[in-house]
């Protein structure tokens, strides 16, 4: 049995009378996960939706309790940093994480920052040693594949495209992720949605019809590794 956790980070929810309303990217991910649970009705989901229950800022505060020892730990730090315990938990048991998230000025929405801040913590999910050199950091978990669903009102932000340059979505997760313990990645992207046109109509759909290849590709490959 696998762990699948399940952040979706639009503000958007996927019940609004008015279906345009609806969060693109948070549809996709629905779809992936429908299509999981058909083949591996088993397996555990952890589903945590940031976009409408954001995490907390970090503050002084919480840095200071990050920095101070278990044992010196007063029972206001560790109240204050009960939420990222359970958010490293939650991470932990995962072995594939599913993250949806819509494209907001370039980059990731603040309530998805707040996540990663949350949960990428010196000692919990990485060490940090001078021993190292020019690179200290190094994640402590391992083997743990990311599903990023992304949808965005433009296009063209993919290696090559004419606003690659411009994604500060994708490659930020990329990065954040592999102190999380990933080390495989598929992405999904929908684009075009501030066109409203065909080619959206289009986007939108490849990127479902992906998220069902995928789950289908992914339950087959584990089926070949379970012999």
């Amino acid at each position: 049995m696998k762990t699948l956790l399940h952040i979706d980070a639009s503000a958007r929810k996927t019940t609004n009378s008015v279906a345009a309303y609806n969060s693109i990217s948070k549809s996709i991910a629905a779809t992936f996960i429908r299509k999981w649970r058909a083949i591996n009705r088993e397996d555990k989901i952890i589903h945590r939706d940031v976009g409408v229950n954001p995490p907390a800022f970090i503050s002084q505060d919480w840095i200071a309790a990050v920095f101070t020892s278990d044992a010196a730990k007063t029972d206001d730090q560790k109240a204050l940093l009960s939420l990222s315990d359970t958010l490293i938990r939650e991470v932990e048991q995962a072995d594939i994480i599913v993250m949806s998230s819509s494209m907001y000025n370039y980059g990731m929405p603040a309530a998805l920052k707040a996540w990663f801040d949350q949960v990428i913590r010196l000692n919990k999910t990485f060490t940090f040693d001078l021993a190292r050199g020019d690179f200290p950091l190094e994640p402590i978990m391992s083997g743990k594949t990311l599903i990023l669903i992304t949808s965005s009102g433009e296009f063209g932000f993919g290696i090559g495209g004419i606003r690659e340059k411009m994604n500060h979505l994708g490659p930020h997760i990329r990065t954040l992720s592999h102190y999380l313990g990933v080390e495989t990645v598929h992405e999904i992207n929908a684009e075009y949605q501030e066109f409203n046109d065909e080619r959206h109509i289009r986007s939108v759909a490849n990127a479902h019809r992906a998220a069902e290849e995928l789950a289908l590709k992914l339950a087959r490959s584990r089926e070949l590794a379970d012999g």
